[in-house]
């Protein structure tokens, strides 16, 4: 009895297994022998352009002065008068303060004052994925990737924290103000003459004086307009994410599906890249840099030693 219940439950788990093996969190179907890991796809990026306003349409009121024109007049120049023959008064000479300028305010604008400050932004959030074990080759179970025990596993559920970036932005320290300020009068000293003693005038008529003058005609009045100015445009780039940055099963070379025999192929093929490392068969760290060196010059998953990776090196993954 307890055998045939042993069995069953057997039975349950596999089927559970083959059900999830099928689903987004597990690799797709495979041959025996292979392995995968999920990678991080570079991001693909086009260049996008756009229009823009660079000046909004704005208003302006233009002033178009009064126009004139020349005509010649008679004017009155001199006025019919009494002549007097005068007997010349006698002056003397005073002193006093005029206003030269007269007391008055002026307001003057102090520009507002601005700050930098930097603060942290959320650039992508923490997630939970499945890493492989130390088995797998291009990351070990240690932190430092100079090895750990293989434990016979592929996949190990881990938490990626999430990450920031510091980014400068600017602020208002001070509005803008204004102050008003008060300029005192300025005053000069003058001299002038005044009478002493009056003078004495002996009556006689003299005739009005006229002359023939050009003088200006207003024609029509000064008046405003006002112009529309229209908005202006201009044409920018931005770099738009067309696909990738997210995590795929990728097909891995791992110590179950594949020999000292073919890490060498692929140290020989990486140095032939011009990458230092030694052909020694064993993925150690300088093997680990130089492939992740080569994944991000030519836009590869970084991180595993992928088939696709083996592949692209020239070498054949089996």
């Amino acid at each position: 009895m307890k055998k045939l219940l042993a069995l069953s439950v057997a039975s349950t788990a596999l089927a559970g297994m083959a059900f999830a093996q099928g689903s987004a969190d597990y690799p797709p179907d495979a041959d025996a022998g292979s392995c995968f890991a999920r990678v991080l796809i570079p991001e693909s990026t086009e260049i996008q352009t756009e229009q823009v306003v660079d000046r909004p349409e704005a208003s302006e009121i233009k002033v178009i002065p009064a126009s004139y024109e020349t005509v010649t007049e008679q004017v009155l120049v001199k006025e019919a008068s009494v002549r007097y023959n005068v007997i010349p008064a006698e002056y003397e000479t005073v002193t006093e303060q005029v206003i030269e300028s007269p007391e008055r305010t002026e307001t003057v604008v102090i520009p507002a004052e601005y700050e930098t400050y930097t603060e942290q932004v959320l650039v992508r959030p923490a997630y939970t994925t499945w890493k492989p074990g130390a088995g797998l080759y291009g990351r070990s179970a240690t932190s430092d990737g100079t090895g750990g025990v293989a434990t016979g596993e592929l996949l190990c559920r881990v938490e990626v924290p999430a990450q920031y970036d510091t980014v400068t932005r600017t602020r208002i320290k001070t509005p803008e103000r204004t102050e008003t300020k008060v300029i005192p009068a300025t005053y000069k000293t003058v001299t002038r003459e005044v009478v002493k003693t009056p003078a004495q005038v002996v009556e006689e008529t003299v005739p009005a004086v006229y002359d023939t003058i050009t003088v200006q005609k207003l024609v029509s009045a000064a008046r405003e307009e006002t112009i529309v100015i229209p908005a202006t445009y201009k044409t920018v780039e931005k770099r738009v994410v067309t696909g990738g940055g997210g995590l795929e099963w990728r097909e891995v070379l791992c110590d179950t599906n594949a020999s000292p025999a073919k890490i060498s192929e692929v140290q020989q093929a990486l140095s032939a890249k011009g990458y230092t490392l030694p052909v020694d068969g064993a993925f150690g760290p300088a093997t680990l840099r130089a492939m992740e060196e080569y994944q991000r010059a030519n836009g590869l998953p970084v991180g595993y030693l992928t088939v696709s990776t083996v592949e692209s090196l020239g070498v054949s993954p089996r």
